[in-house]
């Protein structure tokens, strides 16, 4: 599989951004997601592909795009579907599945077809759970930042807390994810990109 460079990864970000502000956000937070990555990478040992985590990392969110209304505001209510909107792009794009994943199966610790319809989510019927190493990782980096605004960066801890509200069987995931990965060193990210910290 070729994988795309980081300035293919760029350039496709740039083509979909509705504005440059939309663009600021989103790229950005997949490029903090990627470095998150990478620092958690060497507790993996030598079996993961890099190169695919670090695409994987900055593809993940590409579906956000689509959410953004004319006047710029990003669509929350629907927010549950960019990771689908980002598959169909990268499907669309013609990139392999393996890339096209990272889209649809980040959000949360994973959602499964239970959860789509006991939740009543605004998804298709269909599991959404990372399921190689490199997936679950970039799923993982993906817990530690926020496209909120301002923009942050969330502890261990704060994020335990946030998904425990989807469930007690979310929270052990997240917890063996921990276990797994470690944690990112976020004092010196948010030192370089100047977001706070939760």
């Amino acid at each position: 599989m070729v994988i795309p460079t980081a300035r293919e990864i760029r350039a496709l970000h740039e083509k979909y951004a509705p504005t440059p502000a939309a663009l600021e956000l989103v790229y950005t937070h997949c490029e903090i997601v990627a470095r998150i990555a990478e620092q958690l990478l060497p507790s993996t040992g030598p079996r993961l592909d890099a190169g695919l985590v670090r695409a994987g990392a900055l593809l993940h969110d590409i579906g956000v795009y689509r959410l953004f209304d004319e006047s710029g505001r990003l669509d929350t209510r629907g927010y549950i579907r960019h990771g689908v909107l980002g598959h169909e792009i990268l499907l669309r794009e013609g990139f392999p599945e393996r890339l096209c994943r990272f889209c649809s199966c980040h959000t949360g610790v994973g959602i499964s077809r239970h959860d789509v319809h006991h939740q009543k989510l605004d998804l298709p019927v269909a599991d959404y759970l990372a399921e190689s190493a490199e997936e679950q990782l970039v799923m993982y980096a993906d817990k530690f930042h926020t496209k909120s605004t301002p923009p942050k960066f969330v502890s261990a801890d704060s994020y335990a807390v946030h998904v425990r509200r989807f469930g007690e069987d979310k929270v052990g995931v997240f917890h063996e994810l921990r276990a797994r990965f470690g944690e990112p060193d976020l004092a010196t990210l948010s030192a370089h990109y100047g977001h706070a910290r939760t």
